[in-house]
């Protein structure tokens, strides 16, 4: 996994959304049976887990004191090495080109992770390879896997290792940079798995242990306590991003990422995405994405291929971060809540009656006193459901009903194909994504075309031309125009290489470089 300076990757937000009354009417806060969310822990998802089968284990353990046996001894076996080579070539194809970057920089950015991509001389027809690490959680007796979406995507080839050594080529099922979750598959059947914990049930404090694979040191466990909930740290560059970690102690270090987090049960509560770090290590706490998000944004993807993401429709803010003198201006006395800043037009806030200066409170009769707890509870819905919502205006509490939107405010499903061709404003060019026979055809594993050059920094500082295939950016590869998206809002106010290729010419790598 690669060492970041302050923290090694994570996620953020998802959406927000809220369904009216047709007059608007409003009403003091009453008893509000919910519908539960469509995944539903024993009976949807359970066609590929064994969550049925769920009993408390973990009372026994704290009651009898602590042994971390039972619990490493269940998990380990369900935790793999996940390993991802980056590969280009031919090498003979391009043995007098440059990296711009070179001339850009001062320095090819390209040595620093593989080495001299172009061998020295550059008349070797050979390839040149970069490899990372991470982990990965067995969910299922016939394969499926769930990892990070930063390691799944740090390479154009995924080796999943067992425990038992056994080694296999995994197939990506669909990835969700929003929250930084994927799902690859292995063929093999009769594999142990892990069971999904209520993560909502989980208790600050509470023992818990950390299984993956830091520094290639494989099935690695580590102890310690649930240090905080619903924590976002700003990292994850992707503007719907959704931040809720569980924050324990546990040490987690490069490699650990896409590993388990459990309880002392043995089940899974979480996923290790993050630690916070002044030096690339483990300087005392570790981030994981709780498993009540993962197992809806699993689900999304293994049956339409992308995450169903619903929103309220509104923009939000912890009621903490809001001045005093806004808090007067809407008469708020509360101490916690999530503050409503702005409410989107045709949403289903709009359409509820939520105001600016309303302040949330619950979401089906569970409170929410951060923006994160808010984003996390809407994010196990999806577009179509509706969440009932209590809310503070001008010192009471009201009630309404939700129906909850897409991001084109509708109810629509959203597909692949749908999200197959963009306008991405950044680079002032439209997208598409490329089929898989063109892959094929074209011998690469990813990517996405311009299919279409506007008024941008592609037709102001290069000379690309229309059906160029962008393969990478800033070393990062690209397999959906998200990535593309993700990818430059992340590299704000640096130069830029891009790097993809020609049709006509698939052997040829070209560079670009840009400054955003």
């Amino acid at each position: 996994m690669k060492k970041v300076s302050v923290f090694l990757l994570a996620i953020v937000l998802c959406g927000l959304a809220v369904m009216s009354l047709n007059n608007k009417k409003e009403t003091t806060s009453v008893a509000y049976t919910a519908k539960k969310p469509q995944v539903d822990q024993q009976t949807q998802f359970s066609q590929f887990t064994n969550l049925q089968a769920r009993k408390n284990y973990n009372q026994a353990a704290i009651q009898g004191g602590l042994d971390f046996t039972m619990a490493a001894g269940v998990a380990t076996p369900g935790v793999v090495h996940i390993k991802t080579k980056v590969t280009q070539k031919p090498v003979s194809q391009r043995r007098n080109q440059r990296s711009p970057f070179f001339e850009f920089f001062g320095t090819d950015p390209l040595q620093d992770l593989f080495g001299d991509p172009y061998g020295g001389g550059g008349n070797q027809d050979r390839s040149f390879r970069g490899e990372g690490s991470g982990s990965g959680v067995i969910i299922s007796k016939d394969g499926y896997i769930v990892s990070n979406n930063h390691v799944v995507s740090a390479g154009d080839q995924i080796e999943v290792v067992l425990s038992n050594k056994k080694s296999y080529d995994a197939e990506v099922i669909g990835t969700d940079p929003s929250t930084d979750i994927a799902l690859i598959k292995i063929d093999e059947t009769e594999l142990p798995y892990l069971r999904f914990a209520d993560s909502d049930e989980v208790k600050v404090g509470e023992w818990v242990l950390a299984v993956g694979n830091p520094f290639n040191l494989a099935s690695t466990v580590t102890a310690g306590i649930v240090s905080a909930k619903a924590r976002n740290i700003n990292i994850l560059k992707d503007n719907r991003a959704i931040e809720s970690f569980i924050q324990t102690d546990a040490a987690v270090n490069p490699g650990n990422s896409g590993g388990a987090l459990v309880n002392l049960s043995g089940e899974l509560i979480g996923i290790n995405t993050a630690i916070a770090t002044p030096t690339g290590t483990f300087a005392g706490y570790s981030f994981a994405v709780p498993s009540n998000l993962v197992e809806k944004v699993i689900f999304d993807l293994k049956e339409y291929g992308v995450v169903q993401r619903a929103f309220i429709g509104v923009n939000i803010s912890d009621l903490a971060q809001i001045d005093e003198d806004l808090k007067k201006e809407y008469n708020i006395s509360i101490s916690e809540g999530v503050y409503v800043g702005k409410v989107i037009a045709e949403s289903g806030a709009e359409d509820a009656g939520l105001e600016q200066g309303d302040v949330i409170i619950q979401v089906n009769n569970k409170p929410v006193a951060s923006a994160p707890e808010l984003q996390e509870a809407i994010a196990k819905y999806r577009p179509g459901d509706k969440v009932g919502v209590t809310y503070v205006r001008d010192g009471k509490d009201r009630f309404t009903e939700i129906e909850l939107k897409n991001a084109d405010q509708n109810t629509n499903e959203i597909t692949k194909a749908s999200l197959s061709r963009k306008y991405v404003p950044t680079l002032g060019a439209e997208l598409s994504v490329i089929s898989e026979t063109a892959k094929e055809h074209l011998d690469i594993k990813g990517g996405v075309q311009v299919t279409r050059i506007g008024n941008g920094l592609l037709s102001k500082t290069t000379d690309i031309t229309e059906d160029f295939i962008i393969t990478s950016i800033d070393r990062k590869a690209v397999y959906q125009i998200s990535d593309v998206e993700n990818i430059l809002n992340s590299l704000r106010g640096r130069g830029v290489m891009i790097e993809g290729i020609y049709p006509d010419a698939p052997d040829k790598i070209v560079y670009y470089a840009i400054g955003i």
